[in-house]
């Protein structure tokens, strides 16, 4: 007999709460926890549930969790630990630490689909990790810093990469922009000079107007990169750095994998790279760009 966690939500004014039940179901396992419920709910707590969660979420798992223990420990009343279950969403005490406990102690099991989608994000990170190259990361974060003026060229799918490339970059004050259309590439050779960086995205490595932008961009004598599944060797003429990023071939459902989470994925190390390179004030930037869309960043 197997046990399946199954999600309920409960809509409150902060974010959504949920509810775990427990069923019984074969299947297949995944494990599922219960702290980013404690981390969701944590700034909607009074002190005395701050430290409950806090203890949750540093405890040891071999002790004692039964009310009565845990409220002499923390010396705190049972009620209290009542009240902090239920602002997470559970009906009480007993319900959170069997939901605690089991996601601490057992599997989660999914059934065939959901477990062939997960497994093919883990072979996504597993090709990622096979193919990034961290001295080529390091290189490329300077380019950015060094450059006045990034392009990111993306015609379809590839520019949900482009546009998010901008938006998470422009927040340490870099200035980007990103082109996800044939003619505004084509138009956009007028703005190329030796002090631009260029980086085309193509996952099939195909994009002829991505593949012609960077051709474009290179004979202007701006610096250029590709990010591509594909080793396009012949068009190595064409930009200064391959970025070689994992592909859905071979995956038991490519298709129901969106081909640019492994571009999303590099983005977000090369924003990590660039964060930490030269960073005298790019915290500081994007501190100010958080405040002034009202987002609050996690310490």
């Amino acid at each position: 007999m197997k046990l399946e966690w199954k999600l309920s939500y409960r809509k409150r004014k902060f974010p959504f709460y949920a509810i775990i039940i427990c069923i019984v179901k074969e299947g297949l396992s995944y494990n599922r926890s219960v702290i980013p419920i404690i981390e969701s709910a944590y700034e909607e707590l009074t002190n005395v549930e701050k430290n409950i969660a806090n203890y949750f979420i540093d405890q040891v798992e071999d002790e004692d969790l039964s009310s009565k223990a845990v409220s002499q420990r923390l010396y705190v009343s049972e009620a209290s630990l009542s009240r902090f279950a239920k602002k997470l969403g559970f009906s009480g005490y007993r319900q959170f630490l069997f939901a605690y406990q089991d996601s601490h102690q057992s599997s989660r099991h999914l059934d065939l689909l959901t477990k062939q989608v997960l497994n093919s994000y883990q072979k996504v990170l597993e090709k990622t990790y096979s193919l990034i190259d961290n001295d080529q990361m390091v290189r490329i974060a300077k380019m950015l810093d060094e450059y006045n003026r990034v392009y990111i060229y993306g015609i379809g799918s590839s520019s949900v990469v482009a546009r998010e490339f901008k938006l998470r970059f422009m927040r340490l004050g870099l200035d980007v922009d990103y082109l996800a259309e044939s003619h505004s590439i084509r138009m956009n050779i007028t703005r190329v000079n030796q002090e631009s960086l260029v980086i085309g995205i193509s996952v099939s490595g195909k994009t002829e107007e991505v593949i012609e932008g960077l051709r474009e961009a290179k004979e202007k004598g701006a610096k250029t990169i590709m990010l591509s599944a594909a080793r396009v060797y012949e068009y190595r003429s064409y930009y200064d750095e391959l970025i070689l990023i994992g592909g859905l071939k071979n995956l038991a459902i490519s298709d129901k994998i969106s081909p640019q989470i492994p571009a999303l994925i590099v983005v977000d190390i090369l924003y990590s790279h660039y964060l930490n390179y030269n960073n005298d004030n790019k915290k500081e930037k994007l501190q100010m760009t958080l405040e002034h869309i009202n987002y609050e960043l996690e310490e």
